[in-house]
């Protein structure tokens, strides 16, 4: 039996479950916007942000989102993910907060080891800071726990002390869907309504509801090397180096970041049903697949959790 059959048998269940996974979205995105006074999305244009802002216009209404959206930005995203942020934050008339790494590089209070430091890990600081500024209560993500090891600690409501930091042995039970919403002047809450999802969950209902996502998320054909197992996208920001061989291939991301630690994967799939196809034979997680600040255990991530990032 090949794999676009058993995908079309797999359907009906899908849905069901997909419906499932829609309404613990929508229903924790609703109990955001009521137990909350500053809550934000954190909107990147990537797929998961996308299936996100997807549930909240049926959670809310088309143009009625109660809370603004916010993109920490480190100044190396890619061009295509960015304006399809802004295209769609335009066509949902949702107010977009950016700040950027580059402005705490300004302040001082991002100081990079060299300049050709990946500034991914940077972003902690922007977002701490734009936290206090805003004085945000609930910052809303698309991280979901089959991402990463650290992210499978992760409780749906993620409690976050008065410095921004994660405390894996603090975080509250979360028994019968009750969640302990409780806060101490200075504390927020990171809250990730797609927690139960999994990728394939998530291109399921990308295919199923027909949700637009940037062009890379698809096949094209991009200049790579092969670095570590991985295929490095050969830019301005990652250059190949004097020994690396320029190949071009058929790739797609499985994961948006940026540019200096997000790979591509080759494929043909040229639509989320053919994606769909991949994923149900990956056996390899997204960011173990695509991300080469995740090789190092220096920049586990854990640790940066503990640190305050996303």
């Amino acid at each position: 039996m090949n794999a676009r059959i058993e995908s079309h048998l797999l359907e009906p269940l899908s849905n069901t479950h997909l419906d499932a996974l829609e309404e613990e979205t929508i229903f924790i995105l609703r109990e955001v916007a009521a137990v909350f006074e500053r809550p934000t999305l954190l909107f990147s244009g990537g797929k998961d942000s996308l299936v996100l802002l997807k549930c909240a216009e049926k959670a809310f209404g088309a143009g009625r989102l109660p809370y603004p959206l916010l993109m920490i930005d480190t100044g190396h995203n890619f061009q295509e993910v960015t304006d399809f942020r802004d295209q769609r934050a335009k066509e949902l008339g949702a107010d977009l907060v950016v700040r950027s790494v580059e402005d705490s590089m300004r302040r001082g209070t991002v100081r990079l080891a060299h300049p050709g430091e990946s500034r991914n890990v940077h972003q902690s600081v922007t977002l701490l800071e734009a936290i206090e500024e805003f004085r945000f209560d609930a910052l809303i993500g698309g991280a979901r726990r089959d991402e990463e090891k650290a992210r499978a600690k992760e409780r749906i409501f993620s409690h976050r002390d008065s410095f921004g930091q994660w405390q894996p042995k603090d975080q509250r039970p979360e028994l019968w869907t009750l969640f302990n919403t409780r806060l101490q002047p200075g504390e927020h809450f990171r809250v990730f309504p797609i927690s139960n999802w999994t990728e394939l969950d998530v291109w399921q209902y990308i295919e199923r509801e027909q949700i637009e996502l940037p062009s890379l998320y698809y096949t094209h054909r991009r200049q790579v090397v092969e670095r570590k197992g991985l295929l490095v996208p050969v830019t301005e920001l990652t250059p190949a180096r004097a020994d690396e061989v320029v190949v071009t291939r058929d790739v797609r991301f499985r994961t948006v970041g940026d540019i200096t630690c997000t790979c591509p994967v080759e494929s043909l799939a040229a639509n989320a049903a053919d994606v769909v196809i991949e994923t149900l034979a990956a056996d390899v997680s997204e960011r173990g697949a695509t991300r080469m600040d995740d090789k190092t255990s220096e920049a586990s991530m854990e640790k940066r959790k503990k640190d305050g990032y996303f």
